[in-house]
């Protein structure tokens, strides 16, 4: 008989291998990361919402939130119009999630994850180099 959780070893494996590559990881790749973090978040707060289940929903949407902020936090604001419209964009996507939140509303779940995944498909195709 094992004194180990199986899910819970596999949960902590999970994080050791995301804490790995993040320390490892270009700022180019760290961006992909927190887009990548941002739509499994919003993805879990959309299976919560359809199966009724609102304090994971809410949970999961606060992390995208939070993500969202440090995707807005690592903007350099001297870099122009660009970073600019982005910065507006990132707290257009947080208003529309506190919106989903409070009146529980799928579609504006999915708005934020159709922009964040354009903004992501853009980002996946500049080359860091």
């Amino acid at each position: 008989m094992s004194n180990y959780n199986p899910q819970e070893a596999l949960k902590q494996y999970r994080k050791l291998g995301i804490e790995s590559e993040v320390s490892n990881a270009s700022p180019h790749r760290l961006i992909q990361l927190l887009f990548e973090g941002a739509l499994g978040r919003l993805a879990a707060a959309q299976g919560a919402l359809q199966r009724g289940d609102l304090a994971i929903k809410g949970e999961n949407l606060s992390k995208a939130i939070g993500i969202i902020a440090g995707l807005r936090s690592s903007l350099d604001m001297d870099a122009g119009d660009l970073s600019e419209n982005l910065d507006k964009l990132y707290e257009y996507m947080n208003f529309r999630l506190l919106e989903a939140s409070t009146q529980n509303d799928g579609d504006k779940i999915a708005e934020v994850i159709q922009l964040l995944k354009t903004l992501k498909s853009g980002w996946d195709e500049i080359n860091p180099q």
